[in-house]
């Protein structure tokens, strides 16, 4: 008997949580027989009634609900890898609290693991959502895909079942500044893609803010990608035989007779052009030398509050 367990970050999801765990648990019918099920929940930090609404779903299945609570927001991807390391079983599926990515299709996707594929992503082709919102998220995967992760399917992806292997490798990693699932793609498995659209959101309100997405962005190209670094040497490449070539221009003309009284006008634009160049360097630079000293502090991903296992409530 095969045991799937659904990963599920939450935060300020109190009324996605009764309508996404009822739609889940009839979903559950799909299924072979004899297919366990468990849903491990993880309230990211949320400041509403999110903790209760994951209690409510755990009283009302007792037997297959666990519910964590962390002490503060430390995001969804290290929210998903506390949920990761709490899941118990054979394969495991991430998919989002507020009902964006079908759960009919997790059934197809749990076939393919069935025949021994590890990794099984459904990738986004379309999204029912504002002109920039798409208009971002595919500039992120196109540049990611080219850059970064050359097996990234077209559309990236957040919804993914996996096997416990990968899962128990993506929780040792306990890797920071980074996107987790394009972890899963990194270590080099075999994986079947899923095309699919993405709905519209029906309840509640984003918390993906701008803000976050940049963080993202930065982090997935620096966590996979050393096209910034290479950037900067191409360009200082450049700007070095351009100054040679002009070096002897000057000295051609110095020789010839030719030389006039430097220009003040001339000379600072130089000087600003170099120090952008170098700021811009430095800042580079700066990104990746902060990520090492995080890592290096070795401080954990996220801190727990609390965790609720039905089975511990049993006498």
């Amino acid at each position: 008997m095969s045991k799937l367990s659904y990963v599920i970050p939450c935060y300020y999801n109190e009324q996605n949580i009764p309508v996404t765990g009822a739609a889940l648990i009839e979903n559950e019918r799909l299924f072979p027989a004899g297919t366990a099920f468990e849903y491990v929940l993880v309230d990211d930090g949320s400041k509403d009634g999110t903790w209760e609404a994951m209690l409510a779903f755990q009283d009302s299945y007792p037997d297959c609900v666990k519910a964590i609570k962390l002490a503060g927001n430390v995001g969804s991807y290290f929210a998903m890898v506390a949920a990761m390391e709490h899941a118990t079983g054979d394969c495991t599926v991430m998919i989002s609290a507020d009902l964006q990515d079908p759960p009919e299709l997790i059934e197809k996707m749990f076939g393919h693991w069935q025949k021994g594929i590890k990794l099984v992503m459904a990738n986004r082709t379309d999204r029912k959502e504002s002109f920039l919102q798409k208009l971002f998220s595919n500039t992120y995967h196109r540049m990611i895909q080219r850059y970064a992760i050359k097996n990234l399917p077209d559309g990236g992806f957040d919804f993914v079942l996996f096997d416990r292997e990968i899962r128990e490798r993506i929780v040792q990693m306990k890797e920071k500044n980074t996107n987790t699932l394009y972890l899963m793609l990194w270590m080099g498995y075999e994986y079947v893609s899923i095309p699919y659209t993405r709905r519209k959101r029906e309840i509640g309100k984003s918390r993906w803010t701008l803000a976050k997405k940049i963080k993202l962005f930065i982090d997935s190209f620096i966590a996979f990608s050393f096209l910034p670094v290479r950037l900067i040497s191409g360009a200082g490449i450049f700007l070095g035989l351009g100054a040679l070539l002009y070096a002897l221009v000057i000295i051609f003309e110095k020789l010839t007779g030719q030389i006039q009284v430097a220009g003040w006008s001339a000379m600072m634009i130089v000087f600003l052009f170099v120090s952008a160049f170098q700021m811009i360097a430095l800042g580079i630079i700066g990104e990746y030398v902060w990520r090492t000293l995080d890592a290096a502090r070795n401080r954990p991903l996220y801190v727990i509050d609390k965790i609720s296992d039905s089975k511990d409530k049993k006498p």
